[in-house]
């Protein structure tokens, strides 16, 4: 689970990419994995694509947001907002959740 503080979710203009989209192998999604509808076997995180729409940004990519350094960790529709979102795990405990938002589990960070 990402440290509270640590995650943050923006829009893919909100991004300033500082390395190339990681090659297909190492970018996978999470949960990729079609459910046996058992609720116990889920994922613990919701699914991820593994690049956004344009694929100028992949999962795992070194990204800034607001000056502030990240990883990307969830790319993909939220529930809390229309659109593509990005999910972060910030460098710094300078975000505003764990990964978690509202309940809904969208990316977990290593501590």
């Amino acid at each position: 689970e990402c440290p509270a503080g640590k995650g943050v979710f923006a829009q893919a203009a909100q991004l300033a990419g500082s390395a190339a989209p990681l090659p297909p192998a190492m970018a996978t999604s999470r949960g990729g994995a079609a459910s046996s509808g058992s609720v116990e076997e889920g994922p613990a995180t919701l699914p991820s694509r593994a690049k956004i729409a344009d694929g100028s940004i992949s999962l795992g990519q070194p990204t800034t947001w607001n000056g502030k350094k990240g990883s990307v960790k969830y790319i993909g529709e939220v529930k809390f907002a229309k659109g593509e979102w990005v999910g972060l795990q910030l460098t710094d405990g300078c975000g505003v959740h764990d990964g978690h938002v509202m309940g809904v589990p969208y990316f977990e960070c290593p501590s």
